[in-house]
């Protein structure tokens, strides 16, 4: 019954939804087939937002597109949000060490949500932006977010091959892999992924725990694959850890040394 509720509102949520991943926005025509809206409704709401500043409509090309009022709401719940500070922090001194990128990542669903970037200081680097949301299966990241979780959630996640997205020819296109290899994340601590998301990058990821002892995030480390190897990727597994351990000692965990 509560999804009858508000339609309206859950309209303009949508819309916004839809425009989080539009670098370059959405004109209203594009909006209403994604959605499937009647297009003076779309007008109506996209008039509405831009009248609050969650929008905005470029007068040269028609574009709808995120506006400041949408950024002061991530603000204030950035602020009260711990983790993406201490996030913030552990990354940047683990990607010191290591000059790529480093991110941290939280579960959505079946989606890993980035929270936390910090760009590698190579020329040549991996494009992922805040607020990404991709498949978890296809991401270090995210199977180290999956390898927490108990078989139960995890069929209700995952009930058949079915419900794995792909996101390129190396993505897991089976459950029965998928589930092979949370195991072994969870087994030794840690993921990876090779060319399953990006198909020139590899990645490993350690998951993070707070002070209840509940995984809360994922920190992961990306290289293209032209700086990876067995040795570089010792040397990132250990730097993963050490910073997902910091990072949990800072949610307040307790961690043995």
């Amino acid at each position: 019954m509560a999804r009858l509720t508000a339609p309206a509102l859950r309209r303009g949520l949508d819309i916004l939804e839809l425009l989080i991943d539009q670098d370059e926005g959405l004109r209203v025509p594009e909006i209403t087939q994604h959605l499937g809206l009647p297009r003076a409704t779309t007008h109506e709401l996209v008039n509405t937002l831009a009248d609050r500043g969650y929008v905005t409509i470029s007068k040269e090309t028609g574009r709808v597109a995120m506006g400041l009022g949408a950024l002061r709401l991530g603000a204030g719940y950035e602020r009260g949000l711990d983790l993406a500070t201490v996030g913030r922090e552990c990354a940047g001194e683990v990607a010191r060490e290591c000059g790529e990128t480093v991110q941290v990542v939280v579960r959505d669903g079946g989606f890993a949500v980035f929270v936390v970037r910090i760009d590698s200081k190579y020329s040549v680097r991996l494009v992922s932006q805040v607020g990404s949301r991709l498949p978890a299966s296809c991401t270090a990241g995210g199977k180290a977010l999956l390898s927490a979780l108990p078989a139960r959630e995890l069929d209700e996640l995952f009930p058949d091959d079915k419900a794995l997205r792909q996101m390129t020819s190396h993505s897991i296109s089976t459950r029965k892999r998928l589930l092979s290899e949370i195991e072994t994340a969870r087994e030794r601590g840690w993921a990876e992924e090779f060319c399953e998301s990006n198909d020139h990058a590899a990645c490993v990821a350690a998951p993070v725990h707070d002070r209840l002892g509940d995984c809360v995030a994922a920190m992961s480390i990306s290289v293209p694959t032209p700086r990876w190897g067995d040795a570089e990727k010792e040397h990132y597994v250990e730097l993963v850890l050490g910073g997902a351990k910091a990072m949990a000692q800072r949610l307040g965990a307790s961690v043995a040394s």
